[in-house]
């Protein structure tokens, strides 16, 4: 894969997966619990006009609706995973998490319809350094470098 467009800060971020996924009707985002809930719940309100659902690492039967409250983005019932993109966030990755690429390729399979987009969301290169870039066919990686400061 080859860069094709820049960006710069967490609107930016949003603003490019909103731009990937604007001919979709429904998102289903996998990833870790705890470290990948709230940024699928920040994803899935920059596109809260669309059907979005969570799933927990790769166990499509844990999959829960995305629904705005008043309190945001929240998990809420049962839903249907089968959507036209498939977004994996970079927590799937991490070696801690221990989830095999051969899971995640037949969880893609089950959910992603026939010409569905799989779509990857991580930070400082999460699918590359876990080789996942080149294992699994993704449509469009949309990867974020964290650069901060700490004032007092």
């Amino acid at each position: 894969m080859e860069n094709v467009k820049e960006f710069k800060g967490l609107n930016g971020n949003l603003m490019a997966f909103k731009e990937e996924v604007a001919d979709a009707k429904k998102i289903t985002f996998a990833g870790a619990p705890g470290v990948c809930t709230p940024f699928a719940e920040l994803f899935a309100y920059a596109v809260r006009d669309k059907e979005s659902v969570f799933v927990t690492l790769t166990d499509i039967s844990s999959a829960r609706k995305l629904e705005l409250t008043p309190q945001g983005m929240q998990l809420t019932g049962p839903a249907d995973p089968k959507a036209d993109v498939v977004a994996l966030l970079g927590g799937l990755s991490m070696p801690k998490v221990n989830v095999k690429i051969g899971e995640v390729q037949e969880m893609i399979d089950n959910i992603l319809d026939e010409d569905g987009k799989l779509i990857g969301l991580c930070y400082m290169d999460m699918f590359k350094d876990a080789g996942w870039d080149e294992q699994l066919n993704f449509d469009c990686i949309i990867d974020g470098t964290l650069i901060g400061v700490v004032k007092k």
